[in-house]
């Protein structure tokens, strides 16, 4: 094989076309009469080409609810713009800033992260003396006191509590991510006009 053969226009399209049909570098190469390292810079020129051009080359699917649909088409109509694709690009174009973890909720979950760590290693201590407590039997060794019961129905009014907190925590961020969405497509619509 020739390794000064330039591929024609038409080449490098056949060889796109085929590539994303699954033939191999080697298989294209070797049809082509060129290198598999000139297959794979023809098909990265073309990535690039696709890229710079703002070709939309992959699609996006999701399934909602009807309620969040009907939300969606509420904010897309306030912002004046007439279809969810275009919603969505804008969206997506513009999620650089609207979708990154804050600083605030990374050190809210670093904390829960701590304290759950905490009550799982009282709920493993409890539960390697309720099973030292089994295997001596009922009347001798550690007892499962009144108190172990009630560290027991604390630790687990703890989890339930801090599940709920992580919820609140949750809600409030995506209620937050909502209202910056809302304004990144605003922002949008007013550019348009």
């Amino acid at each position: 094989m020739s390794r000064s053969k330039r591929l024609t226009d038409a080449e490098r399209m056949k060889i796109v076309r085929e590539a994303a049909e699954g033939v191999s570098t080697s298989a294209l190469a070797e049809r082509f009469g060129v290198s598999p390292r000139a297959i794979q810079y023809t098909l990265k020129a073309d990535a690039e080409r696709q890229k710079d051009a703002a070709i939309p080359v992959a699609a996006v699917s999701v399934k909602v609810t009807a309620e969040e649909l009907a939300a969606l088409d509420e904010v897309l109509a306030v912002a004046g713009i007439e279809s969810r694709a275009e919603g969505l690009r804008r969206l997506i174009q513009a999620a650089g800033g609207v979708f990154v973890p804050d600083a605030q909720m990374a050190a809210e979950m670093a904390r829960y992260r701590a304290s759950l760590h905490e009550v799982g290693n009282g709920i493993a201590q409890i539960a390697k003396q309720m099973t030292k407590a089994n295997r001596i039997g009922q009347g001798a060794g550690p007892e499962f006191t009144e108190l172990r019961l009630s560290q027991m129905r604390g630790l687990a009014r703890f989890i339930l509590d801090s599940a709920d907190e992580i919820d609140l925590l949750l809600r409030r961020r995506r209620d937050a991510m909502k209202l910056e969405a809302t304004a990144v497509l605003r922002e949008f619509a007013h550019a348009a006009e």
